[in-house]
């Protein structure tokens, strides 16, 4: 029996040693290179990956979902800090950082698909929300100075103050979606910004984790990218989300770390 498992096409394809129980990402890039260790699915999993081939997507740690002016969400201002880790290791060992979040214009607002416009127009349905977390639907004022929900240039849609600050203008990637998925087709922001830059392998932090992170996760698994979800930087209200989407991404659509073995490992020259 082979020592060696290879998957996926010529030039694109991952390897397996059985031995080590390592797999290896990096499409023959070897140097550098960075080996976690995965912190679920079977025991005993590494995997190498090449920073230059790599990218960090921060999904939608806006104002919206974070600040305690919009939302109460202990979770997401939970992985916050430990976000902000992985950042700084990202940007020390070579990987691109990508800003991916809700930023509308008056062509979506009219557009959206009406499962989707249903989704963030809750209070036009239950009509039971306080005014602090009042949602009329994409486009709305929400008031108090927040700015049209969701909509590009608004407050709300605006990085979370703590994760604007360690952004960088000047190199980072800031990508607007318009659904659930920042990766719905391949000609979305995120879409063609991945082409561009050549990146095949993508770390997943933000919130909610079993919605638009998930969302955004699995559509790059469908579409042939390699998923790590960073499991302490996601964050999610919803009973039993969290430990779903991990379970899952680990089972299905990739490997799943924690921040402190990210932010621990070491690159290989």
């Amino acid at each position: 029996m082979a020592k060696e498992l290879k998957f996926g096409p010529p030039g694109d394809e991952w390897t397996f040693d059985k031995e080590s129980k390592v797999y290896d990402l990096t499409r023959g890039r070897a140097s550098p290179s960075l080996c976690l260790q995965s912190t679920h699915g079977l025991p005993g999993i590494s995997f190498t990956l090449a920073p230059a081939l790599s990218a960090l997507v921060v999904v939608d740690m806006q104002n919206f979902f974070l600040h305690p002016r919009c939302y109460d969400h202990p979770s997401g201002l939970a992985a916050v800090d430990k976000t902000i880790d992985v950042v700084r290791k990202c940007r020390e060992v070579g990987i691109k950082i990508i800003w991916l979040n809700w930023g509308l214009t008056e062509e979506d607002v009219v557009s959206m698909p009406a499962a989707t416009q249903r989704s963030f127009s809750r209070n036009l349905i239950t009509l039971s929300l306080d005014e602090k977390q009042r949602r009329d639907g994409f486009g709305s004022d929400m008031g108090d100075g927040r700015g049209r929900l969701l909509m590009a240039g608004s407050w709300n849609a605006d990085i979370y103050d703590p994760l604007k600050e360690v952004s960088l203008p000047e190199s980072d990637i800031f990508c607007d979606k318009n659904r659930i998925s920042g990766l719905w087709n391949s000609e979305t922001p995120l879409g063609k910004a991945l082409a561009a830059n050549r990146i095949r392998t993508l770390l997943f932090t933000g919130v909610n984790t079993d919605q638009c992170v998930l969302g955004t996760l699995s559509d790059a698994y469908y579409q042939g990218f390699d998923c790590i979800m960073v499991e302490d930087c996601c964050g999610t209200p919803t009973p039993g989300g969290q430990d779903v989407s991990i379970y899952n991404t680990s089972k299905l659509f990739g490997f799943v770390v924690d921040s402190k073995h990210f932010c621990e490992s070491q690159v290989t020259l």
